[in-house]
């Protein structure tokens, strides 16, 4: 591609993208915490989906799906929807981890919810 046609992204940009990725990062550390996990695996790619997946009590070969393309979003709403049921919030606030993550990570991470493990109460009031 010739060089007039190609541009980088701005300063500005990377400094949101960055910003962005760093609320993710703090909200999912204090996500890992209250699950009984160690917070600094939010940072390490791969080891953060394991550890996801362990909170969730999903199969650790669902990380697999992970590098399957279109698969892997299917699931990482999936993986979403029973994060947030394991700290006691519905469906919108589990569609909200999946599709605003630096929003809702930190929202979970920082407020007062409490992992509830695998039995939440409202799940296991309904069966």
């Amino acid at each position: 591609m010739p060089y007039d046609t190609w541009q980088a992204p701005s300063t500005g940009t990377l400094v949101v993208e960055l910003a962005l990725f760093g609320l993710f990062v703090v909200g999912a550390w204090r996500v890992f915490q209250k699950a009984g996990k160690p917070g600094w695996a939010a940072i390490i790619p791969i080891y953060n989906v394991v550890v996801l997946l362990q909170i969730t009590g999903k199969p650790i070969w669902w990380l697999v799906l992970y590098f399957v393309p279109l698969v892997n979003v299917v699931f990482d709403i999936l993986v979403s929807l029973e994060v947030a049921r394991r700290f006691g919030k519905g469906l919108a606030f589990g569609l909200g981890l999946a599709f605003l993550p630096f929003i809702f990570y930190p929202v979970l991470g920082f407020g007062d919810a409490q992992y509830l493990g695998s039995a939440p109460a409202a799940a296991s009031a309904a069966f």
